[in-house]
């Protein structure tokens, strides 16, 4: 795709200011576009993904390497998009991945929609992650070859449309050599660290970013074990998700771990680590990039965390966007509100959410 117009989005990191960079040297006419995603003047501590010196660097690369360079005021999107699904599925007892919904749901389509207005019919990040195109013309979505950094789990969402415009130029690098070639290439950012924690929560305190978004929220329940005795009480089941084992409140003869969220009662029910393990999942909002939904059982390995290993298996698809999966050996803390990503080696099948 010599002398391509691509719409790179650039974080001001170290991955997608070499993405930019390799394209702009390959030839390609390349216009990069960083997105502000929250209100920037000071009055609020954020974390260390997209704040203003993020958005100053992402400026200084394109300046170095010679591509015109605009900023997206994306605040209210970002609001509407992300930060109230987070608070929304707290409140209703379920962990979000917010990270999955910024990446595919905000910034990619968004990305999509500003490029065609540039003229532009393909768009790049930073991703850890391949696109690749089979015969037939269905695109796939594939791990990236630095299984360590891979981010195919949070794309998960992204349509064939979206695929067939993505480009994902460190996709097929590890990280030890992005950084080298951003060394190569004389950018700034060749040793900034990484994002780690969630941009909204920088301290990592979500129960207490919740609470003030939804007071409601925060109002006392009991703590109870699997036969439903009262062990303690709560202040809220904000503060709580499947698998947790610190701050419960509660103590016992065994170490104990939340179970369940029964956001009716209010109730967290907790109890000893092998009652974490389960082996089925109902996923809702499935989303197949590989196949066509699967009427019938079709083994592939479900990855039900970012960090998780994949787990053989095999999926069904269900009415409604919905979908079964059946694991071969029990999986700790299924826990709903993550995402479960459906995998055939290193290729993405498919992908939803928890129920």
């Amino acid at each position: 795709m010599p002398d391509t117009r691509i719409v790179v989005a650039m974080s001001g990191g170290v991955d997608s200011s070499v993405a930019a960079a390799l394209l702009a040297e390959q030839g390609h006419d390349v216009v990069g576009l960083s997105m502000q995603l929250y209100d920037q003047s000071g009055n609020q501590s954020f974390g260390s993904c997209c704040t203003i010196d993020d958005l100053h660097d992402a400026r200084r690369v394109a300046a170095a390497i010679g591509i015109p360079h605009y900023i997206l005021n994306l605040e209210q999107r970002f609001q509407d998009t992300v930060v109230s699904n987070f608070v929304r599925e707290y409140a209703s007892g379920r962990t979000p991945l917010p990270c999955a919904h910024c990446n595919s749901d905000l910034k990619f389509s968004t990305l999509l929609e500003r490029a065609r207005g540039f003229g532009a019919d393909r768009v790049a990040t930073g991703h850890y992650a391949r696109v690749e195109t089979r015969a037939g013309g269905r695109i796939l979505l594939k791990r990236s070859a630095d299984t360590a950094k891979d981010q195919s789990y949070f794309l998960f969402s992204l349509t064939q449309d979206q695929l067939a415009a993505a480009v994902f130029p460190v996709g097929t690098l590890l990280k030890p050599a992005v950084r080298r070639e951003a060394q190569r290439l004389g950018l700034t950012v060749a040793d900034k660290a990484d994002s780690q924690e969630i941009c909204f929560v920088p301290d990592g305190d979500y129960a207490s970013f919740v609470a003030r978004q939804e007071p409601a929220v925060a109002h006392a329940g009991p703590i109870v074990n699997q036969q439903g005795d009262v062990l303690g009480a709560h202040e809220g089941i904000h503060r709580f998700t499947v698998g947790q084992r610190k701050g419960l409140g509660v103590s016992g003869a065994i170490p104990l771990y939340v179970l369940k969220i029964d956001v009716d009662a209010s109730a967290v029910t907790v109890g000893p680590r092998a009652a974490l393990d389960q082996t089925t999942l109902m996923a809702s909002g499935v989303n197949w990039i590989a196949v066509d939904a699967p009427a019938s059982w079709t083994p592939v390995a479900a990855q039900i965390r970012h960090r998780h290993r994949a787990a053989a298996g095999r999926v069904r698809a269900l009415e409604h966007g919905r979908a079964e999966f059946e694991f071969e050996t029990p999986q700790p803390a299924i826990t709903p509100g993550q995402a479960v990503v459906f995998y055939d080696d290193d290729v993405v099948v498919g992908g939803g959410w928890i129920d």
